[in-house]
């Protein structure tokens, strides 16, 4: 969403990660979850073409769905932690280690 979205300094980085997932040069994924966020948050904007194209970018770049189930969103309420992070603040639990896309 940073990549489509209006200028924000994630922008530069989240494209360059999205490249290298293209290229398949980063493992990666996606779930159900994160392709419902993208439905909201565009139809919430009233963007339903963007809601459409992002969405089908995710899935042609990250052709893994996850689905997620209430296990899932139990483990996730227990660790509170998210995967492809732009938010610093993660720098200081043990165990993680973001990638910088300088």
């Amino acid at each position: 969403m940073y990549v489509a979205g209006r200028e924000h300094a994630n922008q530069d980085p989240a494209r360059r990660f999205l490249n290298r997932v293209r290229d398949r040069k980063v493992d990666a994924c996606t779930s159900a979850e994160v392709l419902q966020e993208i439905l909201y948050r565009y139809s919430s904007l009233g963007r339903l073409d963007l809601a459409g194209e992002v969405y089908d970018l995710v899935v042609e770049i990250c052709p893994v769905v996850l689905d997620v189930t209430l296990a899932d969103t139990d483990r996730a309420r227990d660790l509170l932690c998210r995967i492809a992070t732009f938010d610093a603040g993660f720098d200081k639990v043990r165990g993680i280690r973001r990638l910088r896309m300088a």
